[in-house]
Order: structure tokens, then C-alpha cells, then sequence
């Protein structure tokens, strides 16, 4: 599958909001004026799809209302780029009813994370078109302490050259959408060498639970040559993400895995560094390869943009480790 690289957002682009997954009803008003607001100061035109405010007993909408909305927003020639409402649990159900011609034909920015991890990981094994991982529209409302999250936007979605991610300054896992004004800032104690080495590779994965639902379908990536982007949320544990972890393990081609990168787990998974180091090497496959952890992308607060598809290289050292995204 050839590599296809969407156009870079520019000044007075205009953008659409889509809800593939949980609806943007439940978005408050505050939040989205504030949303609106900062897509104003990139100079970004924001518009809605039809459906995107549709809601069911799921918490989301008609599977023919999400199609449609993600159909209409690619052939939307004015519209340069897309960016998912909420995560969820449901975009798994739109699979079989893409176009995946119309995306292919029409390659242009989607960026979101979560659940859009199926999304994003399918339309690259069914198009080969770069997708993003990275916020969704309900978290530009954040009030406060998005500078981080902000500046990784401009450097993936504007910008050509390549970009070094480095650990956020704080971080947080409050509740910041019931409370914009008291938030809960922890210091960053940096990242967490488990396994030193250097690799280079494309970059997959996203939310780990939700990549595995992909597992047997024909929407399941290549693991040749791939470095392994993983995370996950609240509702996991050291349990659960061991037996996920295990199970990608068992995929094909894993064995030409070439680094593992890990998101910072979210507090109420009491996934602690000593779990986390004891769950990896319990798996003789990933003795050989470089891995880190606690770095700054899935459910806790700032986060990094980085590109499904996209290459990296990184150097995993306890004296200093370095990763590069290379842009385009």
C-alpha cells in the first residue's frame, strides 16, 4: 500500500467537526465557545457536519449519520481537515460501511484519539492515507494548561520539518471539564527507560484495547518494521493491559516490531513503574527491543501529536533518550 501524506493546514483553512463515535451533544456550551476560540487564534474556520450533535441511547448516533458525515466531510473539497468530537466506544461499527475509495481519492488531515484508534489504524490499512493521534475537538476546550497539547498541533498539522517530542513540564489526570478553574497539576518525573536500544520505524497504535479489536479483521495493520504507539485508559489495569499486550504479541509479524513506546497510565488504573516492568519482562519477544514509558499521549492531560503511518526514529538510553517524528 503506497504511502498517501495529506496537505498541511494553513491560515483560513476551514475545518469540520465529526462525531463518529460518542456525539458532540454532550460538548457544554463553555467548552465549545472556548474550543471555537482557539481555532479562531490559529485562524481556522470551524463548521459542524450534519449529524454531529445526533444522540441515541449509546450515547452516539445512526450508523448511517456517522458514515455519512465522515463521507460528506472528505468530499468536501473546501474542507481541509477533520477532527473528531469525542472518543467512545462504537467507531468499530462504521468499518464496513466506508467507502474506503472516497477517503483514498480525497486524503486530507483526521486527527483524534481513544477510540479513533480503529479509525485511524483502519483507514491507513485500507488507503494508506497518514491519519493523526491526537485531541480531540471536546478537549480545545480546555480552559487552562493547553500550551503543550497546542504547540504539537502546530508542529504536525502546520509545520514540514521534522519535530522532537520531549516530556511535558506537569501533567494531569483531574476532571478538568467539571472545573475549569481548579485543576490539579502533578510534576513530570520524565520518562521510563525499560529497555535501552535505538530503532527507527513507522509509527501504529494508538489506544491499545481498541487497536486489538482489529485483530482477525482485514482492517488490522502490518507489524513489519513498526514502532508500537500504546496507551490506555481508566477502565484498564495491570491486568488487563498485560492480557492486551499479550494478545498483540500473538499477532503476525510481531516479531518485526522494532521499539515499544507507552503512554502515561491514567491514576485510577494503578498501573505503577514496578507493574509495568514486571508485565514486560514476562514476555520473552520483547527482550530485544527498546522500550519507554510514561511519555506524554492517551488519557491524561497534556498530550503530543503524532502521526499514524509517520516515521520515527528514537534513541532509549537511561542517560538520555531522544525521539524524532519525522514530518512531511
Amino acid at each position: 500500500m503506497n504511502q498517501i501524506i495529506p496537505n498541511k493546514l494553513k491560515k483560513g483553512d476551514k475545518i469540520i467537526v465529526i462525531s463518529p463515535s460518542d456525539s458532540l451533544y454532550f460538548m457544554g456550551e463553555e467548552m465549545q465557545k472556548i474550543a471555537e476560540k482557539r481555532f479562531q487564534e490559529m485562524d481556522l474556520e470551524v463548521t459542524y457536519s450534519k449529524n454531529s450533535k445526533e444522540v441515541d441511547a449509546f450515547d452516539s448516533s445512526s450508523i448511517e449519520s456517522r458514515v455519512s458525515d465522515l463521507h460528506q466531510a472528505f468530499l468536501d473539497k473546501s474542507i481541509k481537515a477533520i477532527f473528531i468530537a469525542y472518543g467512545g466506544y462504537s467507531v468499530n461499527q462504521l468499518l464496513s460501511y466506508i467507502d474506503w475509495n472516497i477517503i483514498k481519492e480525497n486524503p486530507k488531515i483526521l486527527m483524534g484519539y481513544s477510540d479513533i484508534t480503529a479509525l485511524s489504524n483502519a483507514i491507513l490499512t485500507k488507503t494508506g492515507l497518514i491519519t493523526y493521534s491526537g485531541p480531540t475537538y471536546s478537549q480545545f476546550g480546555q480552559k487552562l494548561y493547553f500550551e503543550y497539547t497546542q504547540d504539537y498541533i502546530y508542529k504536525t498539522l502546520f509545520e514540514n520539518k521534522e519535530y522532537q517530542i520531549c516530556p511535558s513540564e506537569f501533567w494531569s489526570d483531574d476532571n478538568w471539564y467539571k472545573d475549569q478553574d481548579n485543576r490539579h497539576l502533578i510534576k513530570n518525573q520524565g520518562w521510563l527507560v525499560i529497555n535501552e536500544g535505538e530503532s527507527e520505524g513507522k509509527i501504529l497504535g494508538g489506544n491499545l484495547s481498541t487497536l486489538n479489536l482489529l485483530q482477525g479483521t482485514e482492517y488490522f495493520p502490518d507489524l513489519t518494521n513498526v514502532i508500537l504507539f500504546l496507551e490506555d485508559d481508566n477502565e484498564s489495569n495491570i491486568g488487563i493491559f498485560d492480557r492486551d499486550l499479550q494478545s498483540l504479541i500473538h499477532q503476525p509479524n510481531f516479531d518485526k516490531v522494532k521499539a515499544l513506546v507507552i503512554g502515561r497510565f491514567q491514576k485510577d488504573s494503578k498501573v505503577t513503574d514496578e507493574l509495568l516492568i514486571k508485565s514486560i519482562q514476562t514476555k520473552k519477544e520483547l527482550q530485544n527491543i527498546p522500550i519507554i514509558a510514561n511519555l506524554d499521549f492517551g488519557h491524561t492531560h497534556p498530550m503530543f501529536v503524532f502521526p499514524i503511518g509517520g516515521k520515527v526514529s528514537l534513541k532509549v538510553s537511561k542517560d538520555k533518550s531522544e525521539i524524532i517524528v519525522k514530518n512531511y
